[in-house]
């Protein structure tokens, strides 16, 4: 008898269940149990704020939002550009364990993942994203709300708690390295708020001229309007009675949008600002919390994903690399922050770091290249590089200067207590050696565990990961061999010829792409190497033909090697021409005889007479373009750069 009645029992149970239980959650969205949650991101910007001590920055409103908050001193990004970090911002993986580490690109995102803003549109909270995306994977169907609107919880139902991500201020590089730019930011900016470049701090790696004053001083102008910007949202939020509801973040994604900071992996590339308004009601979430106080621990934007959820009550994804740092479930202080630089347009680039707080390793897996490579990022056109490029020609630099223009370390070890500015490379000194490997392994353990997909050419990995994501590839895929590879780019800078020599008959193409580009360090090449790397212009792996190609021209004149760089170029996969025109303007006039096929590559890139830009798109198409257009200018030829 009790087992018919089971089913109806079970139902009235369960109807209680919910009534009770469902009413309560309802409840608890609608009388905002649950906080808020709004992410005001600037462009470009280090910790100089009134808050963090510099006198020179005229921030009142962000300095005010600390009054009421807390300031972390210590906050670190994961990449020191804007894509790779923005997209470990909305997806809770570093870019390197996505494939979305260079800029720009355009990669698959998993469909078995999901993203910061659906995981907390699927508990209930409204999402808004204000102008920028750029994550370097496609953001359709990711946010709810999508404008220029800096009020977007406007337009969220009654009483629903919401996640807003808002893009603010003018503060990106394009702002201050543009006079018109930043005469047309600063129009309406009292006179009186203007910064006396007499009085600007510059920073060691910059030769004290009027003109580099000019421009530091631009960049406090910036900060202000930006400041004002960060006003704005805050007096609407407490004109909506929101202030005390809702938890508010003021971060960067990355430092500086100057020479030496965006782009460069070192602290000045990474330290970021980060202060957090919290309200009365939700100060226990927040360890350590001291209204107007400083959190010295170290913070990596990577636990910000798995923070926001967990200051929303929702779970945190397993899959997800960082940890919550705020919460009812925080993690503890971390031990060891982590990030990248590769590809950036159309330079390529790969160095990885590691720190523990106080001392920054830094691996540098391309050391043959110099910190400033040639070509449009990098040229006249933006006014810190143009004053950099002057003075470094005129003989106004010092030896600390002069490092911008010089090859990279293979490796660098700084401490960060005694030398904050990173002035004095530890990396060979034997009383650190200890350290040095400390943290090295550090950084081997992790690049191993996220299967970083940098290991491999963006070009093999696309290739490889066709009908797959990238992440999905080196996660599912038997053919990732990631310590084997990573064992032969440890060599690069280290080993000599010999031993390099036997990784270019690997069956693994990663492999022998870390081969070549070891011998490319070295100071000559024997003819036995010649002739092997003459074999790999015919690989299987066209980023290995082109590697092979590149050191051919780098040791000498090879017609072999510069006919396989046209080949490659006029390749359709985008990632592949994008390769081989960055090679073509690096080795510069031995590619000459490649004139007339860069032009009929140029000619697939442009846009239509409809077209906004010169270029079909502002990604491959462009940084292809602007390789061989650069390249064709080196060699005398008649055409703009733009």
């Amino acid at each position: 008898m009790f087992l018919k009645k089971l089913p109806v029992l079970l139902l009235i149970i369960t109807g209680f269940y919910f009534l009770f239980f469902g009413c309560h959650s309802m409840q608890k969205k609608e009388t905002g149990e649950r906080p808020n949650i709004l992410i005001l991101i600037a462009e470009d910007i280090s910790p100089v704020l009134g808050c963090y001590g510099n006198e020179y920055a005229t921030t009142p409103n962000i300095d005010k939002m600390a009054e009421s908050g807390m300031v972390y001193d210590f906050a670190l990004t994961t990449a020191p550009i804007c894509a790779p970090s923005r997209s470990a911002l909305a997806s809770g993986l570093y870019a390197t364990s996505l494939g979305t580490q260079h800029l720009r690109s355009e990669i698959p995102f998993p469909e078995k993942l999901k993203t910061l803003p659906e995981l907390l549109r699927e508990n209930g909270y409204f999402t808004s994203n204000r102008d920028k995306t750029d994550y370097n994977f496609d953001p359709e169907g990711m946010w709810e709300h999508w404008s220029s609107d800096y009020t977007p919880w406007r337009h969220r139902a009654n009483g629903q708690p919401f996640y807003s991500f808002m893009n603010i201020g003018p503060s990106h590089e394009g702002s201050v390295n543009n006079l018109q730019n930043y005469e047309r930011f600063v129009e309406n900016l009292p006179k009186e708020l203007f910064h006396d470049p007499a009085n600007v701090p510059l920073p060691p790696y910059y030769p004290d001229s009027p003109k580099t004053r000019e421009i530091w001083a631009n960049y406090y102008d910036i900060l202000t309007v930006l400041d004002q910007n960060v006003g704005m949202v805050l007096d609407s939020l407490t004109a909506d009675g929101l202030m005390e509801e809702t938890i508010v973040f003021f971060i960067a994604d990355h430092g500086f949008g100057m020479p030496r900071y965006k782009r460069w992996l070192y602290k000045t590339g990474m330290h970021v600002p980060m202060v957090v308004h919290v309200p009365e009601k939700y100060k226990h979430l927040i360890p350590g919390f001291s209204k107007g106080g400083h959190n010295a621990k170290m913070v990596s934007f990577i636990d910000l994903p798995a923070t926001v959820l967990n200051l929303a009550g929702a779970e945190v994804p397993d899959y997800f690399e960082g940890k919550p740092i705020m919460g009812e479930n925080a993690e503890p202080e971390r031990e060891y922050a982590f990030g990248a630089r590769d590809r950036a347009d159309d330079m390529f680039e790969i160095s990885r770091s590691v720190t523990d707080g106080r001392y920054f390793y830094v691996r540098n897996y391309m050391p043959h290249l110099p910190f400033i490579q040639p070509g449009f990022i990098f040229s006249d056109e933006k006014e810190a590089f143009r004053e950099l490029r002057r003075l470094h020609q005129n003989g106004e630099t010092n030896a600390e200067q002069e490092k911008l223009w010089n090859k990279k370390p293979v490796e660098e070890l700084y401490d960060w207590q005694t030398d904050p500015q990173e002035l004095n490379n530890l990396a060979n000194a034997p009383a650190y050696a200890e350290i040095k490997n400390s943290l090295k392994n550090k950084l081997h353990g992790w690049m191993v565990e996220t299967r970083d997909l940098g290991l491999l050419p963006e070009a093999e990995y696309m290739i490889r990961s066709e009908g797959l994501s990238p992440y999905e590839y080196v996660r599912e895929s038997w053919d990732y061999n990631v310590e084997k590879i990573m064992e032969t780019a440890e060599m690069v800078g280290i080993a000599g010829e010999p031993e390099l020599l036997e990784k270019l008959n690997d069956n693994e193409s990663g492999v022998r792409f870390w081969a070549v580009t070891g011998l490319m360090q070295l100071e000559q090449l024997s003819n036995t190497a010649k002739d092997a790397l003459t074999g790999l212009l015919e690989d299987p792996s066209p980023s290995v033909q082109i590697v092979a190609a590149e050191a051919l021209c780098t040791f000498g004149s090879s017609a072999e090697a510069v006919e396989t760089l046209g080949q490659n170029v006029l390749d359709e996969r985008p990632w592949v021409a994008l390769q081989a025109a960055r090679t073509i303007l690096l080795v510069g006039e031995s590619a000459r005889p490649l004139i007339p096929v860069m032009y009929e590559k140029l000619e697939t890139l442009y846009g239509g007479p409809d077209s906004p830009r010169k270029f079909k798109d502002f990604n491959y198409a462009s940084f292809t373009g602007w390789a061989l257009e650069w390249a064709l200018r080196e060699m005398g030829e008649d055409i703009k750069v733009n």
